[in-house]
């Protein structure tokens, strides 16, 4: 135990370090919105701001075909329902992610299924996405958790080996790349996510995007009431169930400015994130696990997860995070408060006026009160989460690490 006294418990803070003041957008994004202003229109079909928004998109994500969309979880209902898969059909992916991962699923009537993850990467372990394999899987969903890439290469080989679908939540993975390659140039779809909380942002906004065939011509429409935008005679003709997902061209403005600067978003965001890891690996903290980065891919650091080994200190987990918030240190418990498959709606299958018509009809025997992933139970218990923001300085990362140390060695037994 260390003699240093914690903030808490009126010692001096560790954090001390002036955070600059940042304000995220600019010239960029102001001067798309004033040649915006003088549109005749502020539709996305056949608008400038939109179009500009896909060209600076595929600066680093070449897709053929994409969409921008109202936010990211609209980018994957899209996705998912170009798939056009039967009702009941079942789509793997992680139970730690954000609701918007699994809202599109539900909605088409398909079942989502949680595969348990990777105790160091906290993306989903290939191997359990094996074992969640039956004869009604139909696509994976692989989600690069905290910007860090999912093992796409095991995936794909399974989504061989069983001809399913592969749709990429890069929601918070903005610049990672896997093997050297974008993330997002893997799977058979892509989904990105503009929300105010992700590396890049024009509030809520998302774009939904494949180099695929059999998806790319009707994609757009997927997310546009399934109308024809192509077709000047009779684009009102829609010949099956879509929802309006679309983005505004203010939307887009702002999106298109804040991709123009996405190269040194990135890079600041890796810069403090390897730092800020660095630093920790050479405190060497006994009790503190570190998040697992292949040296072949790029983390891009949406934020940073570590795990507490609970036998080690003589605190509960959110006692020595609020001594880190005390210390001046921006960290917060965990990631989500449970699995996605505890929230209550899952929990009681309320996904529909008190109802699944789904397992009502005999479309499925799935029962979430006794799907238990014990890893990804395990993680959001003990782990920590660490903010990193562009803004932020060396000097405020070192001070960060400080205060971990000085608090992990205070509750150390």
């Amino acid at each position: 135990m260390s003699t240093s006294k914690l903030a808490l418990h009126g010692g001096s803070k560790t954090v001390t370090a002036t955070r600059p003041v940042h304000h995220r957008w600019g010239q960029e994004e102001l001067t798309r919105l004033t040649a915006m202003v003088d549109q005749n229109s502020l539709f996305y079909s056949k608008g400038p701001q939109c179009a500009g928004l896909l060209e600076e998109f595929r600066k680093t994500y070449p897709l053929k075909w994409a969409f921008p969309t109202s936010s990211g979880t609209a980018s994957l209902h899209v996705a998912i329902a170009s798939l056009q898969l039967p009702p009941g059909s079942e789509v793997i992916t992680s139970p730690i992610t954000d609701m918007g991962s699994v809202i599109g699923i539900l909605y088409q009537q398909l079942v989502p299924v949680f595969a348990d993850i990777n105790p160091h990467t906290y993306n989903v372990d290939p191997a359990a996405i094996r074992r969640c394999i039956t004869p009604k899987t139909r696509a994976i969903m692989a989600v690069h958790l905290t910007g860090n890439p999912s093992d796409m290469d095991a995936t794909m080989a399974i989504a061989r080996e069983h001809n399913l679908i592969v749709i990429e939540d890069c929601a918070q993975a903005w610049g990672a790349t896997y093997r050297g390659r974008p993330v997002g140039s893997f799977g058979h779809l892509a989904c990105y996510s503009f929300n105010e909380f992700k590396h890049v942002s024009c509030g809520d906004g998302g774009i939904a995007a494949t180099n695929d065939e059999r998806f790319g011509p009707t994609l757009a429409k997927w997310g546009d009431k399934f109308y024809d935008r192509n077709s000047s005679a009779d684009a009102r003709n829609p010949t099956t169930l879509a929802p309006n997902y679309r983005m505004s061209e203010p939307q887009a403005a702002v999106a298109a400015g804040q991709l123009v600067k996405l190269p040194k978003i990135i890079s600041d965001h890796v810069r403090l994130g390897s730092h800020f890891l660095k630093k920790l690996q050479s405190l060497a903290l006994p009790g503190i696990s570190l998040p697992e980065i292949d040296s072949r891919d790029q983390h891009s650091f949406w934020f940073i997860l570590i795990r507490l080994d609970p036998a080690r200190f003589t605190c509960t987990r959110d006692e020595f995070t609020a001594a880190l918030v005390a210390e001046g240190a921006t960290a917060s418990p965990g990631y989500i408060p449970r699995p996605v498959y505890k929230y209550p709606l899952f929990q009681n299958h309320n996904f529909f006026a008190g109802q699944w018509p789904l397992r009502d009809a005999g479309l499925t025997t799935m029962d979430y009160t006794k799907v238990s992933c014990p890893i990804a139970e395990a993680v959001l218990a003990d782990s920590v989460t660490f903010t990193i923001k562009p803004e932020m300085t060396e000097e405020i990362i070192d001070q960060t690490a400080e205060a971990l140390a000085k608090v992990a060695r205070h509750f150390a037994k």
